[in-house]
């Protein structure tokens, strides 16, 4: 008879999540999880099937709290820019997950409930077709996209510093827009991104584009 289980799968997800935060995704193997959880990797198998299994459930542990309920009554956008904040927060802690929103976004149930909540709204919104499956895919590459940058390469690193002192002779509009947005806190510039891109889904239902503060 085999024994009985004694790991939940919240501990395991939870063990493999510590090593990918500390190690990265290439650091998460089936091996290194196991020695997190104090046992063989052959044990770690009676619980896992592999690797891609280990990963959905990372992901899950990830996005699986995350309110997929948009504000009722609000205005198409606001209720975006929600869904959308709200994935960032769920993952601005573990970064280094993100690649899995896109390696398992078509059976990670945290993507499809954030995915199918965007939906109703651009359907309610008037998006529907072919408009509606890019505009999906451009407000999920943002928030990847922009989530990733935040965390590797933010707009208050050296890397913008660099930028900013090259000189004017060669790259006079890369140096003055690094100067420019180096001051500009990561809260505003998410959000700031999304409205473009709203702006652009507005525009094609006819509607003005905002008027926020650059």
């Amino acid at each position: 008879m085999p024994r009985p289980r004694s790991l939940t799968t919240g501990q395991i997800a939870a063990a493999a999540l510590a090593v990918a935060d500390r190690d990265g995704l290439a650091g998460m193997t089936m091996r290194a999880v196991a020695r997190e959880l104090g046992m063989s990797t052959m044990a770690l198998y009676r619980y896992v099937a592999d690797r891609e299994e280990l990963e959905g459930h990372v992901l899950e542990l990830v996005l699986g709290a995350v309110d997929t309920a948009p504000p009722p009554g609000a205005h198409w956008r606001e209720r975006l820019v929600v869904l959308a904040e709200r994935m960032r927060a769920a993952v601005a802690g573990h970064p280094r997950v993100l690649p899995l929103t896109v390696t398992h976004r078509h059976h990670a149930p945290g993507v499809l409930r954030w995915g199918e909540a965007v939906l109703a709204v651009l359907t309610e919104a008037g998006v529907t077709g072919t408009a509606r499956a890019v505009a999906l895919r451009a407000l999920t590459a943002y928030v990847i996209g922009a989530t990733q940058q935040e965390h590797l390469g933010p707009l208050s690193g050296a890397g913008t510093e660099a930028i900013a002192a090259l000189t004017a002779a060669d790259f006079p509009l890369m140096a003055a827009t690094a100067r420019d947005a180096r001051g500009l806190a990561v809260e505003r510039e998410f959000r700031r991104g999304l409205e473009l891109l709203l702006d652009g889904i507005g525009g094609s239902l006819g509607e003005r584009p905002s008027t926020g503060a650059e």
